[in-house]
C-alpha cells in the first residue's frame, strides 16, 4: 500500500495523443491505428454540503492536499467550555457550521477521487499528542469518540465506501484508526464521511444535533459565522475522567488524516 499523509507528495496521471499516420507507397498501402488516452479531470477542491452533496459550501479555512486522490477538507473539533468535575463527563463537539445559509450538520471529512484507475483507497486517522494546556499540563485518560458514520455523494450509493461500523475511541496516542475503505471500484468522485447528522439529512439519519444555550436559557452564538446559533452533536465525543487534580486551562492536540490508496 502507497501511503499518502495529510500532507502528501502528489502524484499525477499523464496522458498521450497518440495519432497514426497513413503510409503511402505506389504498390501497396499500410493501415494505421488511431489512439487516444484522456485523464482525469483536475478540478480545484471544491467543499459540499454533506447532506445535499451538490451544493458548494463555505465552512471556513481548512488544510486539504492536492492531486487526483485528495483530501479536501477536515474537521476542526472544538469541545467549548466546560467545568472540571469530580466524575467521568462526557462532552459533545460542537456541529459544523458554514458561512452563508447552510445550516448546522454533522462534523465531516471529505475525500476526492478522479483517477481513472479505480483502485480504491482508506482513510484513517490518528491523534500524535496527549491533550496539553500551554503550561505543558496534560489530560490523563481522556480521548475522543467518533460515532454514527455515514458517506454522502452525488455519485450512485452503490460505489460508496465502506465505513468502520463501531464506535472509534482515539484512546491510544500514536496509534492509526480506519474510518472508512473504498474498495475496488468504489469510492471514485466526492465523498463526504459525516459523523452525526442534522433533522435536514435526506438519508434517514436520526439527527444528532441539540442547540446549545447558555446558563439563562438563551441560544449561544458564534460571532466566526455571522453570530449563527451553535449546535452540539453528540456523534463525536470528548471523555474526561473524573480527577481532582486536573488544573482549568485550554487543552490542544494533533490529529493526522490519512489517505492511502490500495495496491
Amino acid at each position: 500500500m502507497k501511503r499518502m499523509t495529510f500532507l502528501f507528495s502528489s502524484f499525477a496521471i499523464f496522458s498521450s495523443l497518440f495519432i497514426g499516420q497513413q503510409a503511402r507507397a505506389e504498390a501497396e498501402s499500410f493501415g494505421g491505428t488511431g489512439n487516444v488516452q484522456f485523464e482525469a479531470s483536475l478540478e480545484p477542491p471544491q467543499v459540499i454540503d454533506p447532506e445535499k452533496p451538490g451544493k458548494p459550501v463555505d465552512p471556513g479555512p481548512s488544510p486539504s492536499t492536492d492531486g487526483y486522490l485528495r483530501i479536501d477538507f477536515v474537521p476542526k473539533f472544538n469541545f467549548g467550555r466546560n467545568k472540571l468535575s469530580e466524575k467521568d463527563q462526557t462532552y459533545p463537539v460542537n456541529a459544523q457550521l458554514f458561512h452563508g445559509e447552510t445550516n448546522a450538520r454533522g462534523n465531516y471529512i471529505q475525500v476526492t477521487d478522479s483517477r481513472a484507475t479505480g483502485d480504491g483507497w482508506t482513510i484513517q486517522v490518528r491523534q500524535e499528542t496527549a491533550f496539553t494546556s500551554n503550561t505543558n499540563e496534560t489530560l490523563k485518560g481522556a480521548y475522543i469518540s467518533l460515532d454514527k458514520a455515514w458517506a454522502n455523494s452525488t455519485i450512485d450509493k452503490q460505489y460508496a465506501p465502506s465505513l468502520q461500523t463501531d464506535v472509534i475511541k482515539l484512546d491510544k496516542v500514536g496509534t492509526t484508526y480506519n474510518l472508512a475503505t473504498a474498495g475496488k471500484n468504489q469510492g471514485y468522485g466526492t465523498w463526504a464521511i459525516e459523523f452525526g447528522a442534522s433533522d435536514e439529512n435526506e438519508a434517514g439519519m436520526q439527527s444528532t444535533l441539540t442547540p446549545l444555550k447558555d446558563e439563562a436559557g438563551k441560544p449561544v452564538l458564534d460571532a466566526t459565522f455571522e453570530n449563527k446559533q451553535i449546535y452540539k452533536n453528540n456523534a463525536v465525543n470528548f471523555f474526561m475522567p473524573g480527577s481532582t487534580t486536573t488544573k482549568p486551562g485550554q487543552y490542544q492536540t494533533v490529529m493526522t488524516w490519512i489517505l492511502s490508496e490500495l495496491p
